[in-house]
């Protein structure tokens, strides 16, 4: 089985994230690090290589910046066999759509020489929050979808998925290849072993670019995205609260009076 894991290098959340100039996220200038939705998805792949045998291989491609390689060497210390980054300066700035056409070229060319069998991706990334990649690069490969899956089971080549929503919970089944989408509900990701940190060192990292994908410049990049973030503002800074007394029996009122203002009730 060939597995490739979509895999993105997100702003670290604790620290202090910025925006760009042209109001894009500051992906250079601030620590980052692999998404943790991915993780789950770099785990599926791992536990279904563990039980389809050693001629599964898993593949973590990410696209983005030059710091961007950190979340697919993650990737490999988990795990996964080999790495794939696609950097190119004119990705800057894509939204989904052009994301997922980059994404989707990519798999083809890590298909070339065997196809590619399951691409597994996170149900979101801790960014932007989308969820719609997924299915974008679903239909751009031309392959069946099986998305939000909170448990996994596959057999041979198919597969089944139980995805929990709000009123119940599906059990879908589908043929590889096609596109699988996994939620934090799936199991516990792995931590990087010290063996597999050394390990990692050694395992193949290819780099390519938009021209070793067939992608042109203008076909992606802040100039051609279907939408853009117009004007960005610092968070205010946290006001004192108002603090509600209770000596002479008037706190409930007074408490209920400023939830009501607030229209919390």
């Amino acid at each position: 089985m060939n597995i490739v894991v979509c895999v993105k290098y997100v702003p670290d959340a604790t620290a202090d994230r910025q925006f760009e100039s042209d109001n894009t996220v500051d992906r250079v200038g601030v620590d980052g690090l692999l998404s943790e939705l991915d993780e789950y998805a770099v785990e599926q792949a791992l536990q279904l290589k563990e039980k389809a045998g050693d001629d599964t291989e898993v593949t973590a491609l990410c696209v983005g910046p030059e710091k961007a390689v950190d979340a697919v060497r993650k990737a490999l210390q988990m795990g996964a066999d080999k790495g794939i980054h696609v950097s190119d300066e004119a990705i800057a700035g894509s939204d989904y759509i052009a994301t997922s056409l980059v994404l989707a070229k990519a798999v083809e060319k890590a298909g070339a020489e065997k196809p590619v069998d399951l691409v597994l991706c996170g149900m979101a990334s801790t960014d932007a929050s989308g969820s719609v990649v997924p299915a974008m690069l679903a239909e751009r490969l031309d392959l069946p979808q099986v998305t939000f899956a909170s448990v996994i089971e596959a057999q041979g080549d198919q597969v089944r998925i139980k995805r929990d929503g709000d009123t119940a919970t599906e059990v879908i089944g589908a043929t590889m290849p096609l596109v699988l989408s996994v939620t934090d509900q799936t199991g516990e990701a792995r931590y990087p072993s010290f063996k597999g940190i050394m390990a990692a060192k050694k395992k193949p990292m290819e780099t390519w670019s938009l021209a070793d994908i067939g992608v042109e410049a203008d076909q992606v990049g802040l100039s051609v995205a279907w939408s853009q973030v117009e004007e960005t503002a610092a968070r205010p800074p946290r006001t004192a609260g108002e603090i509600v007394t209770d000596e002479d029996g008037s706190g409930a009122e007074a408490l209920t009076g400023f939830l009501a203002s607030k229209k919390f009730i």
